[in-house]
C-alpha cells in the first residue's frame, strides 16, 4: 500500500495486493496495456539474455522485477512533454513512453541504426530525443543533478519565454537548439537504492528542495547494489527515513511490485510536482529476480530461500493473477496477449540481427559539434574602436565580456560559489550594498544588472554546479559557471569527464552540453600554497569532447571567452589568477563583437634562433627571459603563446620549429606528464629532421606548491629557469 506525506516522513504499511482495488482510475483497456508493457519488458529482458548466451550481444543487465513501478511511472507522465533521466533498470518506463523493442535491441547488438547511441553505449542506456529521454551514463547518481538542471531550465524558459526563440542575424549555438518547454512540465529521475549513497544524489535533493523544483525522484529499491545489501549502503536500511525531513517534498513509499499501488503513488507524485508545490520522491520496494547482470552470479551471495521469497513477489505474475481474478482477462486472453508480445519480440529480433553494425568510420563523429566549432572562421574578427580608450586588466575584460554577452543572449545564466553580488538581494537592488561578485570580483555587478534568476550563488558543492549546468545546457541554455579555485575542481571532475565531455558522443549527437566552466587557476601568488596554486590542465586536455583555453592577456581573454560562450561545444576557460590584475597584457576594450577562434596561437615575439612554446602566466616570464637573451647573448628567441590547448595550433608550432630548429616547451604545471610532454613528443615524432638540438621542457618541480615564497619561487618556473634553458639550448 502506498503511504504518502508531503514535507515529512513516510513508512510502508502492510503490503497491499492488487486484489484490494479494482481500477483506481484506469480503464479496462489501460489495465490490459499496463500488463502488456510489463510482460513486454520482461520478455525483452529474457530475449537479451538468450542473445547474450548465443554471443550475439555483448552485455546484458537485468531490468526484471521493476516492471510494475516503472510502467506506472510511464503511464503517469507525458512523453515528449515531460523530461526523463532514467538509469539502467528502466526498460519498462521507456517502453511505456513509446520506446520500441526493436530500438532497445538495436542498442544491444551495437547497430549503426541504434537510435539511442549509434552502437556507442551498452544496452539499457535509454535515449530518445523524440520522447525527451536524455542519454544516461553507466555512472550512478550523476543524472540526479542533470534532472535538477533540466527542471531549472524549464522554469527559466517559463519566466523568460523570449529566450527560447532562435535569434536572427547572428551566429551562435542557439541556431542549432530547438527549445521546447511547458509551464507545468515535470522531470523524472530514477536511481537504485544503492546509488542513494552517492553525494550527487544528496546534492540534488538540496537544490530541488530549496528551489521547489518539479522533479519526481523514483528510488527503485531491490535490496541490492550488485552484491551489497541495502542495510550496508543505507543507515537503517531505508532511504525514506533518511530523506523524510527535506522541506517542500512529497514522499511516498510503496510496494513497487503492486501495479495499482505504484500507479496511485506515481499519479499523486506527478500531480504534486505539476502543481508547482515542489519535488517528490517515490520509494518503491521492488525485486531483482535475476542477477545484477549476466556478468554476476547472485547465488554466490544470496541464499536460495531469499531468492525464492523474491520470486513469490514477482510483479508480472501478480498482475497476471489479478487481471484474471477481476475478470479483466481470462486464461485465453492472457495467452493471446503474451503470444502477440512474443511474436513482436521475435520479429524485432529477426530484424535487429540483420541490421548493419556500427562502423569504424563513425568513431570521430559527434566528439565535438559539427554545426559551429570554436575554430570556425566566423570567430576571426578584428577589434573595433569604441569610446572607451582606457587600459583594462584581464579581470576587467572578462567582466565586460560577461556583461556584453548577457545583454545579447537571454539564455545565459551565471552561477557558482560567491559569484552573485548578494543572495539576500533586497538591499543590493536598493543600492545599499556594493555587492561581492566573486572572490576576485570577476562577476561583480552582473546580478544587479541582470537579476537574481540569471546570476546566483550555488551551494558549496562543485559537482552540483557542473551537474546542474549540464541539465540546463541539454535544454539549450548557456550556463557560464565558475569553479572558485582550480584546486577545488576535483569533486566536479566526475561530472566533467563522464557526463559533460561524453554527452554529445554517447547520444550520437542527440544531446549536447555547450556550456562554459570558468576556473581561476595557477600559482605565483606569494602564499597560495598547496590549495590555491594548482594547474593540472593536462588532466582536461586528455579528455575528448571539451575545449580548453588559457589566455595570457586581457585582449585574448575577452576574445576567447566570447567565442567560448557563442560556440556549440563545452569549454573549460582557465583564468590565471596571477594575471587578473597584472600590468602585463592590459588592453583597450575591443567592442562587443570581438572574438578569437580557438586553435590559433599568437606570436608574442618573432625570432629566428630558438622557439619557446608556452601559455598562461609563463608567457610574461618567458618574454622577459627572451628579451634578456637578446640583450645579453644576442640570441633572437621566437615566443609562441598557444592560448588554446584543445585544440592547439600545430601549424604555428611546426612553422616556428622549422625556422629556428631549436625549441623549448614551457608550462607552469609539473614537468612530468604535463601538457608539454605531448607537444615535445609530437615535435620529436614529426619534426625530428628539422631539429638541431633535443627538445627541452621547462616546468614546475614534481611536487606541490609551498606556502613560503622561497619554496614557491623554487618550485614554479621563473625567469631565471627559462633564461638558463634558453642559454643552454642556444649553444648546443
Amino acid at each position: 500500500m502506498s503511504n504518502t506525506k508531503a514535507n515529512g516522513s513516510s513508512s510502508l504499511t502492510a503490503e497491499r495486493s492488487p486484489e484490494s482495488e479494482l481500477r483506481d482510475g484506469l480503464s479496462k483497456a489501460q489495465l490490459i496495456e499496463f500488463y502488456r508493457l510489463m510482460y513486454l519488458s520482461r520478455r525483452t529482458d529474457d530475449r537479451e539474455i538468450l542473445l547474450k548466451r548465443q554471443q550475439k550481444i555483448f552485455f546484458q543487465i537485468s531490468c526484471a522485477g521493476h516492471e510494475a513501478l516503472l510502467v506506472a511511472a510511464g503511464m503517469a507522465m507525458k512523453p515528449g512533454y515531460d523530461w526523463f533521466f532514467p538509469y539502467y533498470r528502466d526498460r519498462a518506463i521507456c517502453l511505456a513512453l513509446g520506446n520500441t523493442v526493436e530500438e532497445q535491441l538495436l542498442q544491444a547488438v551495437g547497430a549503426a541504426d541504434d537510435p539511442a547511441s549509434g552502437g556507442r553505449q551498452m544496452p539499457s542506456h535509454w535515449t530518445s530525443k523524440r520522447l525527451n529521454i536524455v542519454s544516461p551514463s553507466s555512472a550512478t547518481a550523476t543524472q540526479c543533478l542533470h534532472a535538477v538542471g533540466c527542471a531549472e531550465a524549464g522554469r527559466y524558459y517559463t519566466h523568460h519565454p523570449e529566450a527560447a526563440k532562435k535569434p536572427s542575424g547572428v551566429v551562435d549555438y542557439r541556431l542549432y537548439k530547438d527549445v521546447m518547454f511547458h509551464g507545468d512540465e515535470v522531470t523524472y529521475v530514477s536511481i537504485g537504492e544503492g546509488s542513494t549513497s552517492q553525494g550527487e544524489f544528496w546534492e540534488s535533493l538540496n537544490t530541488a528542495s530549496n528551489m521547489k523544483l518539479p522533479v519526481v525522484y523514483v528510488v527503485e529499491d531491490n535490496g541490492y547494489a550488485i552484491s551489497t545489501p541495502v542495510e550496508v549502503n543505507t543507515p537503517g536500511g531505508n532511504i525514506s527515513k533518511l530523506v523524510a525531513n527535506f522541506p517542500n517534498f512529497h514522499f511516498a513509499e510503496v510496494d513497487g511490485t503492486d501495479a495499482i499501488a505504484s500507479y496511485e503513488a506515481m499519479v499523486e507524485a506527478v500531480a504534486y510536482c505539476r502543481s508547482g508545490k515542489g519535488p517528490a520522491l517515490v520509494h518503491g520496494h521492488v525485486i531483482r529476480p535475476y542477477s545484477h547482470s549476466l556478468s554476476d552470479d547472485e547465488t554466490h551471495y544470496r541464499s536460495a530461500a531469499e531468492i525464492e521469497a523474491d520470486a513469490l513477489r514477482d510483479p508480472v505474475l501478480k498482475m497476471q493473477t489479478w487481471l484474471m481474478r477481476e475478470g479483466i482477462l481470462d486464461a485465453q486472453g492472457i495467452d493471446d496477449l503474451e503470444r502477440k508480445v512474443d511474436d513482436e519480440i521475435q520479429r524485432a529480433t529477426d530484424r535487429v540481427l540483420n541490421a548493419p553494425l556500427a562502423q569504424p568510420e563513425s568513431i570521430l563523429k559527434h566528439v565535438y559539434s559539427e554545426d559551429l566549432r570554436p575554430t570556425d572562421a566566423v570567430f576571426a574578427t578584428e577589434p573595433q574602436p569604441t569610446a572607451d580608450k582606457s587600459e583594462h586588466t584581464m579581470l576587467d575584460m572578462i567582466n565586460l565580456c560577461l556583461h556584453d554577452e548577457m545583454r545579447r543572449d537571454e539564455r545565459i545564466v551565471i552561477f557558482g560559489e560567491d559569484v552573485a553580488d548578494a543572495s539576500r538581494d533586497k538591499e543590493l537592488m536598493a543600492g545599499k550594498l556594493k555587492g561581492k561578485g566573486g572572490v576576485f570580483k570577476v562577476t561583480h555587478g552582473l546580478q544587479k544588472e541582470f537579476g537574481s534568476d540569471r546570476v546566483f550563488n550555488s551551494p558549496l558543492a562543485e559537482a552540483n554546479i557542473v551537474g546542474r549546468a549540464i541539465g540546463m545546457a541539454v535544454r539549450g541554455m548557456k550556463p557560464v559557471v565558475e569553479i572558485q579555485f582550480f584546486d577545488y575542481i576535483w569533486p566536479a571532475v566526475h561530472q566533467m569527464r563522464n557526463e559533460l565531455a561524453v554527452m554529445r558522443w554517447r547520444s550520437n549527437g542527440q544531446f549536447a552540453c555547450p556550456m562554459v566552466i570558468r576556473v581561476p587557476a595557477g600559482g605565483y601568488l606569494t602564499g597560495g600554497s598547496i590549495y590555491h596554486s594548482q594547474s593540472g590542465e593536462s588532466i582536461f586536455t586528455h579528455t575528448p569532447g571539451v575545449r580548453i583555453v588559457m589566455p595570457s592577456n586581457a585582449l585574448d581573454a575577452i576574445g576567447l571567452l566570447r567565442t567560448a560562450i557563442r560556440c556549440d561545444d563545452p569549454v573549460i576557460f582557465l583564468e590565471h589568477k596571477n594575471l587578473y590584475r597584472s600590468v602585463f597584457g592590459r588592453g583597450q576594450y575591443p567592442g562587443p563583437e570581438y572574438t578569437i577562434p580557438f586553435g590559433k596561437a599568437a606570436v608574442v615575439k618573432p625570432g629566428k634562433d630558438l622557439t619557446v612554446i608556452t601559455y598562461g602566466a609563463v608567457v610574461p616570464r618567458a618574454l622577459e627571459a627572451a628579451r634578456r637573451m637578446e640583450r645579453e647573448r644576442g640570441v633572437d628567441v621566437e615566443l609562441i603563446d598557444l592560448r588554446s590547448l584543445t585544440p592547439y595550433d600545430w601549424e604555428a608550432i611546426a612553422t616556428s620549429v622549422k625556422k629556428t630548429s631549436k625549441v623549448i616547451v614551457a608550462h607552469e604545471d609539473m614537468r612530468s606528464w604535463g601538457f608539454g610532454a605531448e607537444i615535445a613528443a609530437r615535435i620529436g615524432d614529426e619534426l625530428f629532421h628539422d631539429l638541431d638540438a633535443p627538445v627541452r621542457r621547462v616546468g614546475a618541480m614534481d611536487t606541490f606548491c609551498g606556502y613560503q615564497p622561497l619554496l614557491e619561487d623554487a618550485i614554479l618556473p621563473q625567469v631565471e629557469h627559462l633564461f638558463a634553458a634558453m642559454s643552454e639550448l642556444a649553444v648546443f
